[in-house]
């Protein structure tokens, strides 16, 4: 398992879903502007959250991305996991034989195999649900409902009031001029 940064916003990503779930859908551009992250690389990492399943989209007006499981069954190990799957940007064929040269000839490859096992067991231990516990004992705000975008609507003047002895043509107009001489 690799810790890249692409698996760091991924885990504050889902906890930011996590914490709003009671509101519905989270939009990618809510969560952007809370994570400052690119709407795009929001894009790219939740194109392989849901494949795996830990989010669902629902499109529309007030669409969004929630959780496709229950928070207490998320661990950090399986956001992780779902971002670092083989074949994606950290996973090259470089790295991978880079990796396989390293383990045949190092000597520390047990310590390596060690580690990387407790960490998968430590963080397969965390949930996203006592992240979220963690972050509402620290006081973190979380926003009852998304806020409305505001628009340029302005209310409607009221109508002027017409006279209803105005004359309604031209001749009208020039007889009523005659006549006020």
């Amino acid at each position: 398992m690799r810790l890249t940064t692409q698996g760091r916003f991924a885990v504050a990503a889902m906890l930011d879903i996590a914490l709003r779930a009671r509101s519905g859908p989270v939009a990618l551009a809510a969560i952007s502007a809370r994570q400052k992250v690119s709407v795009s690389y929001l894009e790219q990492m939740f194109s392989k959250l849901r494949r795996s399943g830990l989010v669902e989209s629902t499109r529309g007006p007030g669409g969004g991305y929630s959780l496709g499981r229950n928070a207490e069954t998320i661990s950090v190990a399986d956001i992780i996991a779902a971002i670092e799957q083989p074949g994606g940007p950290s996973h090259t064929r470089e790295a991978a034989e880079s990796e396989a040269a390293l383990g045949d000839l190092s000597m520390t490859a047990d310590l390596w195999a060690a580690l990387n096992a407790r960490m998968m067991v430590h963080l397969q231990g965390i949930s996203l649900r006592s992240l979220v516990n963690e972050q509402l004992a620290k006081g973190v705000s979380v926003d009852a409902a998304p806020a409305k975008a505001k628009h340029a609507v302005y209310a409607k003047p009221p109508a002027p009031r017409i006279p209803r002895d105005v004359p309604n043509s031209v001749f009208a107009l020039g007889s009523r001029m005659i006549t006020a001489r």
